[in-house]
């Protein structure tokens, strides 16, 4: 059992991270978002289009919603260079990979109704409310407690050695995830977080952590409709 503070963790661990602390909260769903169903077979070449149609759909209308909340961050982070970095990722969301949305819709058939007004899942809806209010109640580390683990798991199952699809389309999405660039700037969010988190209160402790664990579990969630 993870200690149930920061405080208490830092107690067992020399070189305790803050971050370290809270993916270890978020497990056993940690564990099966970045080992599902649906990275082994889109690593591994088996996934269906059909399957990959509905992610796609899906996380186009999440990271609509996913960079108005790093947009917010912008305004949140309390240094220039936090805000370059946020800002320079922004650039990444709205060019390079919806670039390749584009480009993917266009090969799958998507409709035009599909990429602007799709029908959104429960999870879907659910995940950006999760985004929205952790950004408009909260401050800067309640913001980091949700865009960080909605990108950590992408790195760490893009970076695992389990082999590259041969498909185009799948390993052009796992290349967006698994290159130095993406790993920079989650390590900057981790960074972010190790430094302003174990400076708040234990009760803000105790919501980052509830922000943190419950955008894990959201994401094994939304890697879970794809088969429904």
């Amino acid at each position: 059992m993870t200690a149930e503070t920061f405080d208490e963790y830092a107690a067992e661990h020399s070189d305790a991270r803050f971050t370290d602390w809270l993916r270890e909260r978020a497990r056993p769903d940690w564990t099966a978002a970045t080992e599902h169903r649906f990275v082994r077979e889109l690593t591994g070449g088996t996934l269906s289009d059909p399957a990959f149609r509905r992610y796609l759909v899906q996380d186009y209308a999440f990271v609509e919603t996913l960079t108005s909340a790093f947009g917010y961050a912008v305004g949140q982070a309390p240094t220039m260079q936090a805000k370059r970095t946020l800002t320079d990722f922004l650039g990444t969301l709205t060019d390079e990979e919806n670039d390749y949305f584009e480009r993917s819709f266009d090969a799958l058939g998507v409709p035009a109704s599909d990429r602007t007004d799709p029908v959104k899942t429960a999870v879907t809806e659910t995940f950006e409310d999760l985004l929205l209010r952790a950004a408009f109640e909260g401050e800067y580390e309640e913001t980091l407690a949700v865009l960080l683990p909605a990108e950590w798991v992408y790195l760490t199952w893009a970076t695992e050695p389990t082999g590259m699809p041969d498909e185009p389309r799948y390993r052009e999405w796992v290349e967006l995830h698994d290159n130095p660039a993406f790993e920079d700037f989650v390590s900057f969010l981790r960074d972010e977080l190790d430094t302003y988190g174990p400076s708040v209160s234990e009760r803000r402790q105790r919501r980052i952590d509830r922000l943190f664990t419950r955008t894990v579990a959201l994401e094994v969630a939304f890697f879970d409709s794809v088969y429904e």
